[in-house]
């Protein structure tokens, strides 16, 4: 994995194996955001992403460190991938932990949620047709 930025990768994502070993966590959240071959009614070939990488990477940092503010975390991490990803493969990983699982949970949503409505990565879709189109962003409601 390239060392640059810690949350900001081109490499290739693979999910962990094994959770942290933190003895006091009961509760370990992982959330993979995988390319699927349709958004909005439409076929995807592949997806390319972009971001401000510097900066995406300190706002990255940032929201993590707000979830340990929020929650009584053990362990939080997040990290996105850029550029040219075909189907299936993992676009963003977050996982959270915690003595509880409630509180692993919504981390890992308010972790989630923050990246794709604040930071600046940008997505790109590619058609079978041919065309591509830069994303309007995330449409679902979201809370924090």
């Amino acid at each position: 994995m390239d060392t640059k930025y810690k949350h900001i990768t081109e490499e290739k994502l693979d999910l962990p194996s094994q959770f942290p070993p933190l003895p006091s966590m009961g509760g370990y959240v992982l959330f993979a955001g995988i390319v699927r071959d349709i958004n909005e009614g439409r076929q995807v070939t592949h997806l390319e992403y972009e971001a401000y990488s510097e900066m995406a990477n300190q706002m990255i940092a940032t929201i993590i460190k707000d979830a340990f503010q929020n929650w009584d975390l053990e362990f939080a991490d997040c990290i996105h991938r850029l550029g040219k990803l075909g189907l299936g493969d993992v676009a963003v990983i977050v996982n959270t932990g915690a003595v509880h699982r409630d509180e692993a949970y919504k981390a890992n949503r308010y972790i989630i949620d923050r990246v794709k409505h604040e930071v600046p990565i940008w997505k790109k879709e590619y058609y079978v047709d041919g065309s591509s189109e830069w994303s309007k962003g995330c449409a679902h409601d979201h809370q924090h």
